[in-house]
């Protein structure tokens, strides 16, 4: 029995951040010049988001302020991450009025997969009927306006709203597999498509490849023999066809590690950057212990300055599984002191993998287990007072340093001002 047509809507919120500041403000996106920036970083910070008003004239949501022309001018806000969380939320809300939860994919802050076929009769009404409903709410109720890609599957749900609805006057775009030959085959270059990125564009140009079509005439063996599954994949995607469905992302993936990056917004040097490094690995250790996990191999990666590029990313494998904040700090030390090349920091990443629940205390003959249970406590301790007080309520001497930014980073979410 041929499975029916499914009615996908993909649905992304116009110029989220930016448009959040507005209506918070009583402004109109569409007639005030605003961009979401940092303005502490100078005329290097990269914008998070400008209104659609920035945007007819030219200037892109990620930009560095110095890349604004001078002629415009513009009023800048710093991002509000509670903010966004809070609209982002009262959005979803509108969508769970419409559908179950279980037919709802929260792709992004701002963006969100419907799957309305069950509903259609419901409602009476066809997709692009429903969408209309459903834009129509959210705009009454949150201020915010939304575009709507419509397909038979996520993928060409996705691709309509990114390529057509946000260009329409209704902001919905309704695709369907007539369309692959019309509307998806021309898409050019191919990054412009959901799911292929730069270096895949450059590997796919050097086999001739330049646009979607091109793609879909392709001998899809030869894609599979050099990219494998990834090249079915993409082959699939560009003659329109993905079997994938929102109930498919309702099993959480496990997490296979946890990790905390940081970019810099100046040359750090060994002194410093050891000090950033210290900071980060108290912020896995405390994850690890509010999660009851312990893992056994420490990863450190590190970014140089644009001037000289490169890097390394290596682990370590311990012998016993921990979530003890000597321990791993003296392991990232380790691969610092091994594989630094003494050239300015820009990026630092910590990780801890191969993961296991917490469920006792194992100790070598050199351990003290009384000392050990004096040192779990204590953390348990500071762990409270963070819970309850806030994450800068207990700071340690060296996050006053100048070069500290734990207790700037301590009031964000997600790395932006909360």
């Amino acid at each position: 029995m041929k499975e029916k047509e499914r009615s996908i809507l993909c649905i992304d919120l116009k110029s989220f951040y930016a448009s959040c500041e507005c209506v918070e403000r009583g402004l109109d996106p569409y007639f005030t010049p605003l961009v979401v920036a940092n303005s502490k970083q100078g005329r290097g910070a990269i914008t998070l988001a400008v209104t659609p008003y920035l945007k007819k004239q030219g200037i892109p949501g990620r930009v560095r302020l110095f890349e604004i022309p001078k002629y415009i001018t513009y009023q800048i806000v710093p991002p509000r991450m509670s903010l966004y969380i809070q609209k982002s939320e009262e959005v979803v809300g509108i969508y769970l009025d419409f559908i179950s939860r279980e037919d709802l994919h929260i792709y992004s802050i701002d963006e969100c997969f419907l799957d309305v076929t069950d509903y259609l009769n419901l409602y009476h009404c066809n997709a692009e009927e429903l969408a209309k409903k459903i834009l129509k709410t959210v705009k009454e109720k949150t201020g915010l306006t939304a575009t709507c890609g419509i397909g038979p599957n996520l993928l060409l749900a996705k691709v309509a709203m990114d390529i057509e609805a946000k260009h329409t006057l209704t902001g919905i775009a309704c695709w369907n597999m007539r369309d692959v030959k019309t509307k998806l085959w021309n898409i050019s270059p191919l990054s412009k498509m959901w799911g292929i990125g730069p270096r895949m564009e450059r590997n796919l140009n050097r086999l001739g490849i330049f646009s979607i079509g091109d793609l879909a005439n392709f001998d899809v063996q030869i894609l599979k023999q050099k990219y494998g599954i990834m090249g079915e994949e993409i082959w699939n995607h560009a003659n329109g066809m993905d079997h994938s469905r929102i109930q498919d992302f309702k099993v959480p993936p496990k997490e296979k590690s946890i990790s905390h990056s940081q970019v810099l917004f100046k040359d750090y040097n060994e002194t410093n950057g050891k000090m950033i490094l210290r900071e980060m690995v108290d912020v896995v250790t405390r994850r690890l212990r509010l999660d009851h996990l312990e893992g056994s191999v420490i990863g450190l990666g590190i970014r140089y300055s644009k001037t000289f590029g490169g890097g390394f990313y290596h682990t370590m494998k311990i012998d016993t599984p921990t979530d003890q904040e000597a321990v791993i700090l003296k392991a990232c030390e380790i691969l610092f002191d091994r594989y630094y090349e003494e050239l300015p920091i820009r990026q630092i990443q910590v990780s801890v993998g191969k993961l296991n629940q917490k469920i006792g205390v194992q100790l070598t003959i050199f351990e003290d287990f009384e000392q050990k249970q004096k040192e779990d406590h204590i953390h348990q301790t500071l762990d409270e007072v963070t819970l309850k007080f806030g994450k800068n309520s207990l700071v340690k001497a060296a996050n006053l340093l100048p070069d500290s930014t734990a207790m700037e980073r301590n009031k964000k979410i997600g790395g932006h001002m909360a």
